[in-house]
């Protein structure tokens, strides 16, 4: 019973904590085009979140891209399917990879500079003393966050896309020597525009989801320096968690639309 009552605690307080967190989106959310405009503020964390992340994403698409190139060659080679290579790497990159990838590494990167900024005002003071200047903490601190995170992911999700191929097409092409004619005509036939839009729309979905997640922690933090360290690493951890977890969901929505849809 002990284990029972205790798993059950459980699941009340992380059912009671993502109310919390929703409730704490939402009333964000609902501040964006209140006044006073804070576009600058979307703009600044647009560029902390997009400018900032775009080398990373680069480096990790294109050893992504040839790394993937490389195994379905080595498993269509066995089935003499290797005119296959293209269209699969893009598939999986345009769909799977490219929006959860680039959800992780801004996460990690972006969501835990987030979460620590918030947490240091928040044990500082500084959230406080905007309170009593009559500044809306949410609308300065939180709402920018979130437009910039789901205005940026989807163009550092493209960006992971052009260059993950690129790095497929000089290796399968220039290195394993397929057939460069092959290559893209059947990345053509394979390949829709529904299928990039796919993945362009989970990346937005992912950005919401990290920024989220990273601005609610560091917003109620606690505990001085430590609690600042356990706000920074449960956001990171969290909103990890949650973008693998929403994929899966968001596939399967995708899917059953497009079984709808035919």
């Amino acid at each position: 019973m002990m284990l029972i009552d205790r798993l059950g605690l459980y699941i009340i307080n992380l059912l009671e904590e993502c109310g919390r967190a929703i409730l704490f989106f939402t009333e964000s959310l609902s501040l964006v085009f209140s006044k006073p405009s804070r576009f600058s503020e979307i703009i600044k964390h647009m560029e902390f979140i997009g400018n900032k992340s775009v080398l990373i994403i680069m480096l990790t698409s294109a050893f992504t891209g040839m790394a993937l190139s490389f195994q379905i060659y080595i498993g269509f080679s066995m089935v003499n399917a290797t005119n296959l290579v293209g269209p699969t790497v893009a598939m999986g990159i345009s769909k799977e990879l490219g929006p959860v990838l680039t959800g992780l590494i801004v996460a990690a990167r972006a969501g835990g500079a987030m979460a620590a900024r918030l947490g240091t005002m928040r044990v500082s003071e500084q959230i406080d003393a905007l309170e009593v200047m009559g500044i809306n903490p949410k609308q300065y601190l939180v709402a920018p966050r979130l437009i910039a995170a789901f205005l940026t992911l989807p163009l550092l999700c493209g960006v992971f896309d052009f260059v993950a191929m690129l790095g497929s097409y000089i290796f399968s092409v220039q290195l394993l020597g397929l057939d460069e004619a092959i290559y893209f005509d059947k990345i053509s036939q394979w390949i829709s525009t529904r299928d990039v839009m796919e993945g362009l729309i989970k990346a937005a979905v992912f950005g919401v989801i990290f920024s989220m997640v990273s601005t609610y922690v560091g917003y109620h933090t606690k505990g001085g320096a430590k609690g600042v360290g356990d706000a920074t690493n449960k956001g990171v951890v969290n909103s990890m968690v949650l973008i693998i977890i929403f994929n899966f969901i968001l596939t399967n929505i995708f899917r059953f639309f497009f079984l709808i849809s035919r």
